[in-house]
């Protein structure tokens, strides 16, 4: 069988000048000669020209999983120096930090300027630098800024402390992540944000709202279909064309059977079985939950009007000054519960609706 370049350990150079820069690179790998920097691209050099890893290990010492780090994190600095970075940050990366650079390779090019500056001021080993590397990760999927943040890398750092800090319930862990996210906010509006769990008490039993009870429709088949009934033979052979098609509409497919009243059909989960008086609602999802950091979607809210009964995991419908408002209730609320919220559902997501149709189309 012929070899392929990788499988061969010593491939044929083309030329004697070929052969000479070759031996030099793996000359420079075997004594550590310059910086790391150039480590990385001769073993990139070598790797492109044919030569396999476990072959440049045994002639220069190192190690794949090494080769594999300084090739990633040249390749971070090279677009770091393209970007713009400060001198300190600079002089900092040229002489040590292949490990700390290669967390940053999850990251956009101007991110991993902005959190190579970050890392520099702070300080920051390998470990913190990958905590700060998901955490900006994180923090930039979002459509929104949160409230009192900004997008300075601190603060995307600290809102992630932040956010872990209100979750937790042990103090040591909460004190810990609080201390964490104040080492590193960087605007006056988010390190209030931070400050604020601190005076909401450690020893608070305030309990956060529960989670919305979403659903999503995932596979075609679970789409419900309603259909005209034309009666029970014997029938006319007018029959067939009086009953008009059922035109449903919106992402919901809803049906309008008058021009006072619109049905839906949803697949029997048992949430929907066990409810005793189902009705829906169409809104948005932040009409719902304010605190909602998802980006907004067109959702159909089920209420149970017969579930009356207040608990605190549960949302329920209310009048809000004539207006029908969604809450949910630490305590016992004393305004009348008009029924509780049972399910949150969203529309089955279609990439293309023509080949929608298609059998061989996958769902998302």
């Amino acid at each position: 069988m012929t070899e392929t370049p990788l499988d061969n350990p010593y491939p044929q150079p083309q030329s004697d000048s070929e052969t000479g820069n070759f031996n030099d690179l793996l000359q420079l790998l075997r004594r550590k000669e310059s910086n790391w920097i150039e480590w990385g691209r001769s073993c990139q050099q070598l790797q492109k020209a044919g030569y396999n890893a476990q072959t440049i290990f045994e002639e220069t010492g190192f190690e794949p999983i090494q080769q594999n780090q300084v090739i990633v994190a040249s390749q971070v600095y090279e677009t770091l120096v393209a970007v713009g970075i400060s001198e300190a940050v600079r002089s900092r990366f040229e002489r040590t930090g292949s490990d700390t650079l290669y967390e940053l390779r999850i990251l956009t090019q101007p991110q991993r300027a902005a959190a190579s500056e970050l890392i520099v001021a702070k300080n920051l080993d390998s470990d913190a630098a990958r905590e700060v590397a998901k955490a900006m990760k994180e923090f930039f999927r979002r459509t929104s800024l949160p409230e009192g943040f900004t997008n300075h890398a601190g603060d995307a750092v600290a809102y992630q402390y932040w956010k872990l800090a209100k979750q937790q319930s042990d103090l040591q862990e909460r004190a810990r992540l609080i201390a964490r996210g104040l080492m590193f906010v960087y605007s006056p509006e988010a390190r209030q944000q931070i400050e604020q769990l601190l005076t909401e008490g450690f020893g608070s039993n305030r309990r956060p709202a529960p989670r919305l009870p979403f659903y999503r429709i995932e596979l075609s088949e679970q789409l419900p279909r309603l259909l005209p009934i034309l009666g029970k033979f014997p029938l006319t052979t007018d029959v067939l064309n009086q009953i008009p098609a059922i035109q449903p509409t919106g992402a919901f497919e809803l049906i309008e059977i008058s021009q006072k009243q619109t049905v839906i059909t949803i697949p029997g989960w048992q949430v929907v079985l066990k409810a005793k008086e189902p009705v829906g609602i169409l809104c948005n999802t932040h009409q719902i939950s304010q605190k909602s950091t998802e980006k907004p979607e067109d959702v159909l809210v089920i209420i149970d009007r017969a579930g009356r009964e207040w608990d605190d995991d549960s949302y329920f419908a209310i009048d809000k000054s004539g207006e029908l408002g969604i809450e949910w209730f630490a305590d016992q609320p004393s305004v009348p519960l008009l029924g509780r919220l049972i399910l949150v559902l969203r529309p089955k997501k279609i990439i293309d609706e023509a080949l929608s149709r298609d059998m061989w189309q996958i769902d998302e």
